[in-house]
């Protein structure tokens, strides 16, 4: 059974200030970062799950946004000094799932491929998908198979379906790839 869809998404993490007048250089971690670093929206620091927002913190407007090298610089209203900003240090912004555009044909979320499973083009069942993995130079599916884990590319020559609503992932995969 698939989970839940969640109220909330991670789409970035304050790395540190930037100057002396509040500015934030923030790492996005979404693919449409000129649709939530925007200014009037309004993004959530996350609580120590990172799933929900932290209650104990308020929200933050954008007032201004500009990308910068590997990320972006963030202004929010009521973050005016180099102290606010470094108490943000580290948080995980989250932005309501509802506000954000509709995904593009062929485009999933991240959270959803945690707990599908995956199966090959000739129809063998795989295992299931226990991690998502971004990093820079590719991404992986952390894969929990009958012998041991494997890691798969996340790359469209790899992947030959992902069906979100059904929880199945089809790869086709090179020789070796599921060899442990």
């Amino acid at each position: 059974m698939r989970a839940e869809e969640p109220a909330y998404l991670i789409v970035g993490l304050v790395r540190k200030p930037h100057g002396i007048r509040g500015e934030l250089f923030v790492e996005s971690l979404t693919n449409h970062p000129g649709d939530v670093f925007v200014p009037g929206v309004v993004l959530r620091p996350g609580d120590a799950s990172g799933r929900a927002p932290d209650p104990d913190r308020p929200p933050l407007e954008v007032l201004s946004a500009r990308p910068f090298r590997d990320g972006w610089l963030l202004c929010f209203a009521g973050i005016e000094d180099r102290g606010s900003a470094d108490r943000l240090r580290g948080q995980d912004l989250l932005i309501e799932r509802s506000r954000l555009p509709p995904l593009a044909e062929g485009e999933v979320f991240h959270h959803q491929l945690p707990g599908m499973q995956v199966y090959t083009v000739a129809g063998a069942h795989v295992g299931e998908v226990q991690r998502f993995y971004d990093l820079r130079s590719t991404e992986l599916l952390e894969v929990r198979t009958e012998r041991g884990t494997v890691l798969v590319p996340f790359h469209e020559h790899l992947i030959r379906e992902v069906d979100v609503a059904g929880g199945r992932i089809v790869i086709d995969p090179p020789e070796g790839l599921l060899d442990q």
